[in-house]
């Protein structure tokens, strides 16, 4: 028996963001037992604006498709396909959508799910 697991996008429930955005924690401690890290998609629709956010762990994003901004409290960072994001612990955040094609977005946390984070 193989230690790796499949988790499809399709069974996991949906985040709702505004928007008709979504998100999905793909991996977490819900769907594989034992993992120490997490893993989650994301679909941000053109307009969308988050609610910036400040997790107690680091991030890391990689941007599958469209062009953004990640709006930082005294910074923005300009985003497209194919970036690669770190984002410290601690740091506020948020992501908007200034394309206007989908951002498409995999991230994850060196957590066991999403981890404990403040909002704005």
């Amino acid at each position: 028996m193989s230690a790796v697991q499949v988790v499809k996008l399709d069974a996991v429930e949906s985040i709702q963001l505004p928007n008709d955005s979504w998100s999905k924690m793909v991996i977490t401690d819900n769907t594989v037992v034992g993992n120490t890290s997490s893993l989650g998609y994301s679909v941000f629709k053109p307009g969308t604006e988050l609610v910036s956010v400040s997790h107690e762990v680091e991030e890391v994003a990689y941007v599958v498709s469209g062009n953004g901004e990640l709006r930082l409290i005294d910074d923005v960072v300009l985003f497209e396909p194919h970036d690669a994001l770190y984002i410290p612990p601690n740091t506020w955040h948020a992501v908007a959508n200034t394309g206007d094609t989908d951002v498409i977005m995999v991230f994850g946390f060196p957590h066991s799910d999403y981890p404990l984070t403040e909002r704005g």
